[in-house]
């Protein structure tokens, strides 16, 4: 049986984190709650919710991630798969195992859950992270062939992949910069179409202006950088 591993970079997630937590499905062997630099009881709900939780002090979403894959490389057991949450509860955590499914069956390297309009929840998606999406993906189909129509957080790619891409990226570019290394690796990748709800709480980067700029700057830069390879 396949060993998979869960990372949850969670920033001031104490109103949702037990909800995530309790719904991630019984195949996973970790789940891993890397709390960034929260000033609420994040890590308090998700240590009794049952999760490894890391402390990584430097906010950004990509240091969170980064921490919790330190994290795995220091375990004596490696897992197969592993699988990147967020901690808002926007997502539903039991569709974990469709994320997983291409991988499991079909040896697919990587694999996105695609938040489609037909599914997603109204109000979930602010209109500048839809246009922001929206604009990342055709540039990048423009630029690089790819066949990617989202750059949604839940995602699951094989473990040596992840090792291999090498990932730098420390705040709002990390979901890009993964998808832009997959496209030039030639890793084999795929969406699956997957529900979305409106997220407990503020969204820390489509819920403010400041956020929502950074984060189109970063995610435009990643593309443009990645053009001229």
């Amino acid at each position: 049986m396949a060993k998979i591993a869960v990372i949850i970079p969670a920033h001031n997630e104490a109103g949702s984190i037990t909800n995530v937590i309790k719904d991630i499905p019984s195949v996973v062997k970790d789940i891993i709650v890397v709390n960034n630099n929260s000033i609420d009881d994040t890590e308090t709900n998700a240590k009794k919710a049952g999760a490894i939780v890391l402390t990584e002090s430097r906010k950004g979403y990509g240091y969170a991630c980064l921490k919790g894959m330190d994290y795995l490389a220091n375990q004596q057991e490696k897992p197969d798969i592993v699988v990147f949450l967020d901690g808002d509860y926007s997502d539903y955590p039991e569709e974990l195992t469709k994320i997983i499914d291409p991988i499991l069956n079909n040896n697919i390297d990587f694999v996105t859950g695609a938040r489609v309009k037909e599914l997603r929840e109204q109000g979930s998606m602010e209109p500048q992270q839809i246009f922001g999406n929206w604009l990342a993906t055709f540039l990048m189909k423009y630029m690089f062939g790819s066949k990617f129509t989202d750059l949604g957080p839940f995602r699951a790619i094989k473990y040596d992949a992840l090792l291999g891409l090498n990932m730098q990226d420390k705040t709002y570019g990390w979901t890009v910069e993964m998808q832009l290394k997959v496209l030039k690796q030639k890793l084999s990748y795929t969406e699956v179409p997957i529900k979305y709800r409106r997220r407990i709480g503020m969204s820390k980067v489509s819920g403010t202006i400041k956020g929502s700029i950074f984060a189109g700057i970063k995610i435009l830069s990643w593309i443009f950088k990645y053009s001229f390879k």
